[in-house]
């Protein structure tokens, strides 16, 4: 997959004077069904997260509370997204290098996933990351 790929995707917004509420529904608001749901929370000033790309897994992640910066790498581009409303999120297929920096305090990621977890759908090393990817183009 390319950076191209990459999409940010504006979910829905009922506004309420109550309270606003957005949601998601896989394969309608995103193009993958959900299997799998995580969080981020509690990072410490200064910390790097992700720092790999998936095999095979696609997801959608959301700055549910605060703000944070997705860098994708596509073995070619890098792009730098941040992400700071909870109604905005960014979709990243699979075979992009991610990482997350930059966050702010209390912040809350929220990724949903395509995949159930497997240590097997993970590349973690960046060369052997950019060695797929040039065999790929």
């Amino acid at each position: 997959m390319a950076i191209e790929s990459v999409k940010i995707i504006q979910l829905p917004k009922i506004l309420d004077q109550r309270g606003n509420l957005s949601f998601i529904e896989g394969s309608k608001h995103i193009p993958f069904k959900i299997k799998r749901v995580y969080w981020i929370y509690d990072v410490p000033g200064g910390q790097v997260r992700g720092e790999h790309a998936f095999i095979k897994n696609q997801e959608f992640i959301i700055a549910l509370s605060g703000s944070f910066d997705v860098i994708l790498f596509d073995g070619f581009t890098e792009e730098r997204f941040h992400l700071n409303r909870s109604y905005f999120g960014l979709y990243v297929p699979n075979m992009i290098w991610r990482s997350l920096d930059n966050f702010s305090t209390n912040s809350l990621g929220y990724v949903l996933a395509s995949e159930l977890y497997s240590p097997d759908d993970y590349i973690r090393d960046i060369n052997q990351f950019k060695e797929q990817k040039k065999w790929q183009k």
